[in-house]
């Protein structure tokens, strides 16, 4: 003890007290710093001695293939490989014999085989395997035409696809331009040729949500319903009927029975064989018709003819 009562510290390793402590400390930090760095590099040698030779070669080879195919990507090169080959994976099936060799069509009514082809998306550079049947219906489901379809694989080299066509029921021209309907007036094709060509057909706005009742109409026309070519639905109102190139209007009420007076003037009179372009049925007392020029032209000549020999 010393004068005060006190204990001396005991001496450090470099010295005695406190200062002696913290060098100490100090140096086993330093030491253990350097043993860890020597161990990190005895295991980075490990590592490099456990790799296979030639490792770094191939390393350095797989980027520039990368690089090398980041560039063909990006010049379109690959693009244009897709669209006259197929897709790589496509066209490793086909050479391994799992390539599209036919396709089994069912349902077809008023499409064409291509036309359901082309919407599916399948053609000789499809492969069975890598086909995904899920979007190819979607495909064939987004063709207005078709209502149901379904898509199968046959292995090694078929596809089978089931359709179910929407029933087209009238032709519609609307602002020059023909489309196909269905009964209830949905458009589920465009006019592209003859195939609808039997189809009514019904002209104006709104025309086609009135397809029933023109329908109704050609029904109740009896005799003549063969002879009406379209009806003009006019002012969202009224049709005009267009038989053999005279146009026959009816009235916004009680249309079927202007055309059951139509049915008797006919068959008694004979009024549609006569030169006329329009009659009209409108009115419930009378029934008006519009010659063609040249024989309202003719009718004036005989009424002056006839009124110069009254004069005489």
């Amino acid at each position: 003890m010393d004068g005060g009562g006190r204990f001396p510290e005991p001496p450090g390793p470099s010295g005695y007290g406190r200062a002696g402590g913290a060098v100490a400390r100090l140096s086993g930090a330093l030491l253990r710093r350097r043993a860890l760095s020597v161990r990190r590099a005895r295991s980075g040698r490990d590592l490099a001695e456990r790799l296979p030779r030639g490792t770094g070669t191939v390393a350095v080879a797989a980027g520039l293939a990368a690089v090398a195919l980041a560039g063909f990507v990006a010049s379109g090169r690959y693009d244009a490989l897709i669209a006259a080959q197929g897709r790589p994976v496509d066209i490793l099936a086909r050479l391994a014999g799992f390539g599209v060799e036919r396709v089994t069509i069912t349902g077809l009514s008023r499409m064409y085989e291509r036309e359901v082809l082309a919407a599916a998306g399948i053609d000789w550079r499809t492969s069975v395997p890598f086909l995904d049947v899920v979007e190819v219906r979607e495909r064939l489901l987004r063709v207005p035409l078709i209502a149901q379809a379904s898509v199968r694989k046959i292995y090694p080299h078929e596809i089978a696809v089931t359709q179910v066509e929407r029933e087209p029921a009238a032709l519609w021209q609307k602002d020059g331009v023909i489309s196909v309907i269905a009964a209830d007036g949905t458009v589920i094709d465009t006019m592209r040729d003859d195939r609808y060509a039997s189809l009514p057909l019904v002209v104006g706005a709104e025309a086609n949500t009135r397809l029933s009742e023109y329908l109704g109409l050609i029904a109740a026309a009896g005799p003549l319903a063969e002879r009406i070519k379209a009806g003009t639905y006019v002012s969202g109102r009224r049709w005009t009927l267009k038989l053999d190139g005279i146009d026959v209007r009816l009235p916004e009420g009680d249309p079927a029975g202007a055309l059951a007076r139509l049915v008797r003037l006919e068959r008694d009179s004979r009024i549609l064989e006569k030169d006329i372009i329009a009659v009209d049925l409108r009115m419930d007392d009378r029934v008006v018709v519009r010659l063609t020029e040249e024989a309202a032209a003719a009718r004036t000549e005989a009424q002056k003819t006839k009124k110069k020999g009254a004069a005489t």
